[in-house]
């Protein structure tokens, strides 16, 4: 059924707008024809080149102006460098900072990284291994990370801090497992030899590559070499200063070392923690330059005009203050011919009359007959593509073929969209979006499944009668809603009961753990939405969630397809839902989900179950709450750690032990029937003992 057939009702003016649309040919050959005259026109200026001598002048300002901006901060960055090592070399010199003194060592390299602006790191390392580093994580977070060989060995120490206005502020420490070796880095054992500090190119670090320079020289204290100190500058600053520059309009600079290696391309998001992005187009220009200047000599500074694609370029390359370092700037002639342009606008307002209103008529005619309602009918067939059918409007047109194509689509929208209370909408989108074709076939993955239903639901409908059918609609609704809200995929709608399952079509590498957080959410909906039965008794709800391999994909027919999971895991789903009825509990969920979802959901494992159709046991957990809810938390705590204990013992044979804390969990929970149930098992093996065939698994007769 269409929920609003008036949608597509045919507008009234439609009549009187067939009689004046016209062929879509005499249309496109009045634009082929405008067309014509514009390229006859304009091929006729074509001949006019921009004069060389004005581009390479311009060419030559701007560029002399990027090489001193350049150099101003290259300079200013070793400058930095230098002072940074030179500050934190004497405070070690004099005394005033022992290397081993943490707090203190700690403080004054956060304070060298705020102070420096283009300062990555500050690294410190000993003669024994252990290493020390300050490093800024962009423009608003700092680490600081230490590999001690004594304390936390194969371990990296790291502390991050919050950079807020005038102070820095502790947020949290964490320990990472690495194998990071400072003595094997090439600047500490040049370091550790060397009298004086110099430069070095290095790319390795405890967090990964970092290409980047470091000025590293040893500290020595009391003419005792106490390790290697370097102050790091990584490239992404120097990409971020590049795009600052205003290279004429759309030109580039680059910085190379004396290698032929990029240093660093303009990126105006570069930092620590943000590499710079891919290639730029105008790169392969300035490779070249540097080719063809090692192929002249190897001179440092070079000048030339290329081209590429057409269009002609001034390149140059200028050496900077840092050893082997080089500037290219790439800039195009095109931004230097403006007084080309001025003449070639004379020449465009001399052209006849006649071709300027043919082609503002022919821009006229395709606008507003052919590309625009074009456009908006491209727009309807996109949203019939990604099945937003709601969103397929009726667009009339002057052209007949137009005006039938719209028509078409709209109609062809109404059909569609009577099949989508049949079928779930989000789920064709992202099939249609990973290209899954509507044929039988299906894959075997690790997925999550739930099984939820209304208890006592066959009563309910029994007495109820049609009655009970806004109630299961509101219940469906609600539980329908939070499942596509957490992710899942609603498979089925079973009578009362909805199967979902999670981990497909979309990748979820969390599934179990999205699904448990759905199966909570619904049971406090359920509980908070004054829902009621007929006889006032508020509606309650049972599911079941088992995780495992199991086959997912268009299961069916050539005729008839659903897209769907089955298997052995999604059995035990169901029967665990029905389980809910034998220990009176609302979520019971698997051993291999309970394991999934570890730490970061509260359970409790109640027994171990051989459920129907199956003879093996199976370790069932209650699903109590959400690792750090207070509530959760405090159970976890208290009675169902006693209970678990129990269960232990009972494992173990030990009747008596269990007995003992089922009634504890008894005495702080009036109504558990699992330790109900326990005790009761506990109770009947004290008195009559385990025969030779007794093992701790319930089995479970019913379906």
């Amino acid at each position: 059924m269409i929920a609003n057939p008036g949608r597509y009702r045919r507008p009234t003016s439609l009549s009187a707008l067939n009689r004046l649309t016209v062929s879509i040919r005499l249309a496109v050959s009045a634009l082929v024809l405008t067309a014509i005259l514009l390229t006859a026109a304009l091929s006729s200026l074509l001949w006019w080149r921009t004069a060389e001598a004005t581009s390479r002048q311009l060419a030559s300002t701007i560029n002399e102006q990027i090489v001193a901006a350049v150099r101003k901060e290259v300079s200013a960055i070793v400058d930095e460098a230098r002072a940074a090592h030179t500050a934190i070399r004497t405070l070690f010199l004099q005394n005033v900072l022992d290397t081993r003194e943490a707090d203190k060592r700690e403080f004054v390299f956060l304070s060298q990284l705020q102070s420096q602006a283009t300062i990555s790191w500050a690294a410190f390392g000993w003669p024994d291994g252990s290493f020390f580093a300050a490093h800024k994580l962009g423009d608003r977070h700092l680490e600081m990370m230490e590999i001690s060989l004594t304390d936390h060995p194969g371990q990296r120490r790291v502390d991050e801090y919050e950079v807020v206005p005038g102070d820095i502020e502790f947020t949290h420490r964490r320990f990472e497992p690495t194998d990071f070796r400072v003595a094997e880095r090439d600047w500490f054992k040049t370091g550790m030899a060397a009298e004086q500090p110099q430069w070095f190119k290095v790319t390795n670090y405890p967090i990964g590559e970092r290409p980047s320079i470091a000025f590293a020289g040893p500290i020595d204290v009391y003419q005792e070499r106490q390790g290697v100190l370097a102050i790091v500058i990584e490239y992404t600053r120097l990409a971020r200063f590049l795009a600052q520059l205003e290279v004429g309009r759309t030109g580039t600079a680059f910085i190379f070392d004396g290698s032929g290696e990029l240093v660093a391309a303009p990126d105006k998001d570069a930092d620590e923690l943000h590499p710079v992005h891919g290639e730029q187009p105008l790169l392969p220009l300035a490779r070249t330059a540097l080719a063809k200047a090692s192929e002249e000599g190897g001179k440092d500074a070079w000048r030339s005009r290329l081209a590429a694609g057409g269009a002609a370029y001034e390149v140059a390359l200028t050496p900077l203050p840092f050893p082997g370092w080089r500037l290219a700037t790439v800039i195009p002639e095109a931004e230097f011919l403006g007084p080309v342009e001025t003449t070639l606008r004379r020449l465009i307002v001399g052209l006849a009359v006649g071709a300027v209103l043919a082609a503002l008529a022919s821009a006229v005619l395709a606008r507003s007959v052919i590309a625009a309602p074009l456009s908006r009918v491209v727009g309807e067939l996109r949203h019939v593509e990604s099945f937003a059918l709601e969103q397929v409007r009726r667009h009339p047109s002057r052209l007949k073929e137009i005006a039938s194509l719209s028509g078409a689509i709209a109609e062809m929208a109404a059909g569609l969209s009577a099949f989508r209370k049949f079928i779930p909408a989000d789920l064709v989108r992202s099939l249609l979006r990973q290209g899954v074709e509507a044929k039988p076939g299906g894959s075997i993955q690790e997925l999550t499944v739930m099984f939820i239903d209304v208890a006592g639901f066959t009563r309910l409908s029994e007495r109820m009668g049609d009655r009970v059918v806004p109630l299961l609609s509101s219940y469906l609704d609600l539980a329908s809603e939070i499942i596509v809200a957490h992710g899942g995929t609603i498979d089925k709608f079973i009578g009362d009961a909805v199967m979902a399952f999670w981990g497909a079509p979309q990748p979820q590498v969390d599934h179990a753990l999205l699904c448990c957080r759905a199966a909570l959410a619904c049971r406090r909906a359920i509980e908070s939405s004054g829902l009621i039965d007929d006889l006032g008794h508020p509606l309650q709800i049972r599911i079941g969630i088992n995780s495992g391999l199991m086959l997912v994909g268009n299961i069916g027919s050539e005729l008839r397809l659903n897209y769907t999971v089955i298997g052995d895991a999604v059995n035990v789903a169901s029967r665990l839902e029905s389980a809910n009825k034998h220990y009176l509990t609302q979520i019971l969920i698997g051993e291999t989900t309970a394991r999934l979802a570890r730490g970061d959901v509260v359970t409790r494992e109640i027994d171990s179950i051989a459920v129907y159709g199956r003879e093996e046991g199976l370790a069932v957990h209650e699903l109590v709450g959400l690792t750090g809810e207070a509530d959760a938390e405090r159970q976890a705590a208290s009675w169902i750690a006693r209970y678990e204990q129990g269960l232990s013992k009972y494992r173990a044979r030990d009747f008596a032990g269990a007995a003992a804390d089922f009634e504890a969990v008894l005495g702080e929970r009036l109504r558990d029937r699992p330790a109900e149930l326990m005790l009761e098992r506990c109770q009947q093996l004290l008195r009559s003992g385990p025969d030779q065939a007794w093992r701790p698994v319930a089995t479970l007769n019913s379906k």
